[in-house]
């Protein structure tokens, strides 16, 4: 079957990235794992003692860089409705987090802990049609928000993949109103073409 001339060329991208290189050469699972590096080191967004909740996590390169920042009897937990690999150090449960059974298990492993910290790298397969891609994207993005603000302890903390395009306003006055301090990010590592940006808000009220 013939690849798409847009399949061909994000192949080519992909072969040619130096973030994939310098992920391959690091053992990280994802060149994902360079744009939370980069909020990290300009918002030290993950501290010792925290508790994190990791949404959408695999293939796992959020979870296995956050991971390395924890203490060790930090609780990180990952839900993904895709299979992981394990992670030494992370709880991994599969499923759809809008199925109560899955909060539920969710509660379970944090076992009465607080979240400090809830991550959400997730986004829809695209299509590359803006009309439908969006939409799916900020469904995603309310579905993150909304869990945070389930789980989150007072004064914890929210990092969001939100795409740039229609609801996007709607989408960063309700987290500006759940949250004292609220920044966007756009990491080098984001592809310059990508409208991605990532919300991050700190102060949970």
């Amino acid at each position: 079957m013939a690849r798409s001339k847009s399949s061909n060329q994000w192949m080519q991208e992909h072969f040619h990235d130096e973030y994939v290189k310098m992920a391959q050469a690091q053992g990280y699972r994802s060149r994902a794992v360079f744009k939370l590096s980069e909020i990290q080191e300009k918002d030290s967004l993950i501290k010792a003692g925290m508790n994190v909740v990791d949404l959408g996590a695999a293939p796992g390169g959020w979870s296995q860089y956050a991971q390395q920042r924890l203490g060790k009897g930090n609780k990180l937990v990952a839900l993904d409705i895709l299979p992981m690999d394990p992670i030494d150090g992370v709880d991994f449960i599969q499923g759809d987090f809008l199925e109560q059974s899955v909060i539920d298990e969710l509660y379970a492993v944090l076992d009465n802990m607080p979240v400090h910290l809830v991550l959400s790298d997730m986004a829809p397969n695209m299509s590359g049609n803006k009309a439908v891609d969006q939409p799916r994207s900020m469904y995603l993005c309310e579905l993150a928000l909304d869990t945070a603000k389930t789980i989150l302890a007072k004064n914890g903390a929210f990092l969001v993949k939100v795409f740039q395009g229609e609801g996007f306003e709607d989408y960063h006055r309700e987290v500006q109103k759940n949250f004292t301090k609220v920044v966007i990010r756009k990491p080098k590592a984001s592809r310059p073409r990508s409208n991605e940006v990532y919300i991050l808000a700190k102060g949970f009220k």
